[in-house]
C-alpha cells in the first residue's frame, strides 16, 4: 500500500505565529511539541500544547494554531496521505493529544526523514521514506499507547520496562531506572514488584539471558564474550545464573542447540 509524505520538517518560533484550516485540514498532520508552549484548536475544541505532547489530526479535521508573540514553541511536524496510512489510523482510536516520552529514538526517526525529504527529488528514495514512515507511525502509536495505563500496570512501570529492556546488557543499577521514571528507590521497587511479580534486576536479568540465548544460537561468540556482551561482567557469574534458571551449563546448551 502507498504513503506520500507532502512535508517533514522542524520550527521554532519566537515571535508569535498563526496558521488555520477552518475548511478542514487538507491531510494527516502529525505535530510533537518539543519545547515551550503553543495553543491549537481541533474540531472546535481549545487546547494547551506543552512538550511532549503529541497532536494527530486526520485529513477534514478544523485545525488552528497560535504562538502568542513572546512565547517560544518547537514542534517537529510531518504531513501526510496514501492507502497504508488510511489503513493504520482507522484500526485504532487515535487521540487529538496525547503527552508520550521524548524518547531519542523516535526524534532520529523523524529526523532521518527530514533527511531524505531534504534531498534533491533526483536523488529520494521513496521507497525508504515509506518504510521510515511506517516505522515513525507505529512508533507514534506504541508511544500513545504506553501512556494510558493498561489492566496489567500503570505507565510508570511501562516506563521502567522500556528503560530496562534498553539498557539491561550494559551496568543498569535500580537507582537509574528509578530516576528515569520519575521515583524513589523505593516506590519504584515497591511499585514494579507489585505490578510485574519480579524485582526490577530479575526481569534485567531476563533480557540478558534472552541475549545470550540469541547470540549462543546465531553467533559464533565464545561463551566468555557473550557473558560480557549480555552483561553479566565475567563467564562464572553467567554460567551460574544461566545454570540456575535452565538446569544446565550454557556450554550443554549449546551443544544441544547445534
Amino acid at each position: 500500500m502507498t504513503t506520500n509524505i507532502l512535508f517533514c520538517g522542524y520550527s521554532y518560533h519566537t515571535n508569535g505565529y498563526h496558521s488555520q484550516h477552518k475548511s478542514g485540514y487538507p491531510s494527516y498532520l502529525f505535530r510533537l511539541q518539543t519545547e515551550g508552549l503553543c495553543e491549537v484548536v481541533v474540531k472546535g475544541r481549545k487546547m494547551e500544547l506543552r512538550k511532549g505532547d503529541l497532536l494527530l489530526i486526520k485529513p477534514g479535521d478544523h485545525y488552528e494554531l497560535l504562538v502568542k508573540a513572546g512565547q517560544n514553541s518547537g514542534d517537529y511536524h510531518l504531513v501526510c496521505e496514501g492507502a497504508w496510512v488510511d489503513d493504520w489510523w482507522n484500526r485504532s482510536v487515535k487521540p487529538d493529544v496525547s503527552r508520550i516520552d521524548l524518547d531519542e529514538k523516535l526524534l532520529a526517526l523523524w529526523h532521518h526523514i527530514m533527511i531524505e525529504k531534504r534531498r534533491p527529488s533526483s536523488s529520494q528514495n521513496e521507497e525508504l521514506s515509506g518504510y521510515l514512515l511506517r516505522a515513525l507511525c507505529l512508533s507514534l502509536e506504541r508511544a500513545v499507547n504506553e501512556t494510558v495505563p493498561s489492566f496489567h500496570h500503570p505507565y510508570t512501570v511501562t516506563r521502567m520496562m522500556r528503560y530496562i529492556e534498553e539498557h539491561a546488557t550494559l551496568a543498569i543499577r535500580v537507582e537509574d531506572v528509578a530516576r528515569h521514571a520519575g521515583l524513589s528507590v523505593s516506590r519504584s521497587v515497591h511499585l514494579f514488584k507489585s505490578s510485574i511479580g519480579k524485582t526490577i534486576m530479575e526481569y534485567a536479568q531476563e533480557i540478558r539471558l534472552s541475549a545470550a540465548i540469541e547470540r549462543m544460537k546465531y553467533t559464533t561468540m565464545t561463551l566468555e564474550q557473550i557473558a560480557v556482551d549480555c552483561g553479566f561482567g565475567t563467564y562464572p557469574y553467567f554460567h551460574k545464573v544461566f545454570k540456575k534458571k535452565y538446569g544446565l551449563a550454557p556450554g550443554s546448551y549449546r551443544r544441544l542447540e547445534y
